[in-house]
């Protein structure tokens, strides 16, 4: 029966998780190498561009390492091991622990930039998010057109203030300057939230865009330090934080759409009681 194949779920949130809203992301085939013709037809037609699709002017816009994100070994070495490695050296390095610690780090600084102020951290880290609806705006050969590159940027966010702001409150460390909930930094785990989704989203264009990103992402976590407002273990430990959500945030997604998207649909319904609402629509 057709029931068999249409499922109808009444909830508008899930719209949000597995595809953009009021849009219909077409289940696509397996990506093979395209040659110049179907690729300029995939490119004309403004469809979804698998991610190992040559395009007119490249040679491999894509990395392996991108084709195969839903690889579980692959995930492991990019997120996990790199994320691990910072909160960890974070964790050990608190107060007075280590060759070069957090608390060695904070007398350089009172040393050296004892009268360092700005608040220009506060804006450095949203820097690359110009380059994302730059990119979008002059350019079509993205890994993800720019409605789902929003929901898997806010997704990866989300996933970030999930650990970092309990994690603050459990640990509940003072910060250099006497304020409470130093560990980690949030400034530095979003810094490096937008650095890794950028690295993930435009890395094929240039490696210079992923080598800028976490530049910034960098500069930003050191701007905290000399700033007075965190150790540099909150620093180390936020940046991790940062790469783990937004991998696993990619992770996630290639495994639920196989690279391309659920065969999905928003539409407008009738509710039971006579009021308008919005259902979901996923075809199996």
């Amino acid at each position: 029966m057709r029931l068999n194949k249409l499922l109808t779920i009444h909830l508008l949130w899930v719209s949000v998780l597995f595809g953009p809203a009021a849009a219909v992301a077409q289940v696509q085939p397996q990506p093979q190498k395209a040659t110049r013709t179907d690729t300029l037809k995939v490119i004309s037609d403004d469809a979804y561009i698998p991610p190992d699709t040559v395009l007119p002017g490249q040679k491999e816009p894509f990395t392996k390492s991108q084709r195969l994100e839903g690889d579980n070994s692959r995930f492991f070495k990019r997120a996990v091991i790199p994320a691990a490695v910072l909160i960890g050296v974070g964790v050990y390095t608190t107060g007075g622990r280590g060759i070069i610690n957090s608390q060695d780090i904070f007398d350089y600084r009172t040393r050296v930039f004892p009268e360092f102020a700005t608040n220009a951290d506060d804006f450095l880290m949203l820097a690359p998010l110009a380059g994302l609806y730059g990119f979008n705006l002059i350019s079509s050969q993205n890994r993800h057109e720019l409605s789902r590159q929003t929901l898997l940027l806010l997704s990866a966010g989300a996933l970030t203030s999930a650990i970092v702001w309990p994690t603050k409150g459990l640990t509940d460390i003072d910060r250099p300057n006497g304020k409470s909930h130093a560990f980690p930094s949030g400034h530095t785990a979003y810094a490096f939230t937008i650095a890794t989704f950028m690295d993930k989203e435009f890395r094929h264009k240039s490696p210079w865009v992923s080598v800028v990103s976490y530049g910034i992402a960098g500069g930003t976590g050191v701007l905290r330090v000399l700033n007075n407002a965190h150790w540099m273990s909150d620093v180390l430990a936020g940046a991790g934080v940062g790469i783990l959500s937004v991998n696993t945030v990619y992770w996630i997604h290639a495994k639920l759409t196989e690279g391309g998207g659920l065969n999905t649909a928003v539409v407008p319904v009738m509710l039971p009681n006579g009021s308008p609402g919005v259902g979901f629509h996923m075809q199996f």
